[in-house]
């Protein structure tokens, strides 16, 4: 965990040095121009909590990988390969990331909370099983 949020944070920051680079500005107003692009700012309404921001849930990731694709494309005209290798993992991260959410919390989810059985209900028959009843028979 330590080693993937610095790989995330290192990432962040040639992010913020190339964006700064593009625009002719320092690394501090490129980071808050990010900072205002990404905010997420918490509100209730209709008694559920809820995030208001500049962007729209659905054009996060894609400006996210654009912006990752940018330093990979700059830092591969350089010849910076370390800086390329650190900016692929954070996009391959980023990508891969919903589908490792799903699949850690549906483990965990089916490791604490059990499927609750019935025993009037039937389970249902398996083609492959042959169901037999024995009975002795008395002399």
């Amino acid at each position: 965990m330590v080693a993937l949020a610095s790989t995330m944070t290192y990432a962040g920051f040639l992010v913020v040095g190339v964006v700064a680079e593009h625009l002719g500005t320092g690394r501090a107003l490129a980071g808050l121009l990010l900072g205002i692009i990404f905010a997420r700012i918490p509100r209730i309404s209709k008694g559920k909590l809820q995030t208001v921001g500049l962007l729209p849930k659905p054009a996060r990731l894609p400006i996210m990988v654009g912006l990752l694709t940018l330093c990979l494309v700059t830092f591969l005209s350089r010849g910076d390969y370390v800086a390329v290798v650190f900016a692929g993992i954070a996009m391959a991260f980023i990508l891969t990331f919903p589908w490792i959410k799903r699949a850690v919390s549906g483990r965990v989810l089916s490791s604490i909370f059990r499927p609750a059985t019935n025993a009037h209900r039937p389970q249902q028959a398996d083609d492959t099983v042959i169901d037999v009843e024995f009975r002795e028979k008395k002399d």
